[in-house]
């Protein structure tokens, strides 16, 4: 029986997440797994909200998130990464459901964000199927 996922994708970087979308798709395929619902959000702060609405659908067995958190000027984006992995990880466990991180960073600098691109689409996608 094949089961549906939801993905949440950040639309701040967003040719780079549709890249990092497509890569999800071809293993969600490898895995038997259907991506159900796509929401697309304004950036890392949103992404709690729209994986809270996704995990309380019957039909979604898990979600994928996809974005990009890149080194700042200041402190900002370690703080908002940080508060929203951990959000994350409470809602897993909330909902009993798994949820893959595609997020690079927080502190990306931009040479590290191609490279890390389809590793981490896939490996979000891969960590969902192993906890279904």
């Amino acid at each position: 029986m094949t089961q549906s996922i939801g993905i949440v994708c950040g639309s701040f970087h967003k040719n780079e997440i549709e890249r990092m979308l497509e890569w999800a798709k071809e293993e969600s395929l490898q895995h038997g797994l259907e991506i159900a619902e796509i929401v697309w959000v304004p950036g890392a702060m949103e992404v709690p909200l729209a994986i809270d609405r996704l995990l309380s659908l019957e039909n979604i067995a898990g979600a994928a998130c996809l974005g990009i958190i890149e080194k700042g000027q200041t402190q900002h984006g370690l703080a908002m990464g940080q508060a929203v992995i951990k959000t994350i990880i409470e809602l897993q466990l909330v909902h009993e459901k798994p949820v893959g991180l595609g997020i690079i960073g927080p502190g990306a600098e931009p040479e590290h964000i191609e490279p890390r691109l389809e590793p981490h689409a896939r490996a979000a996608i891969a960590a969902i199927a192993t906890m279904l």
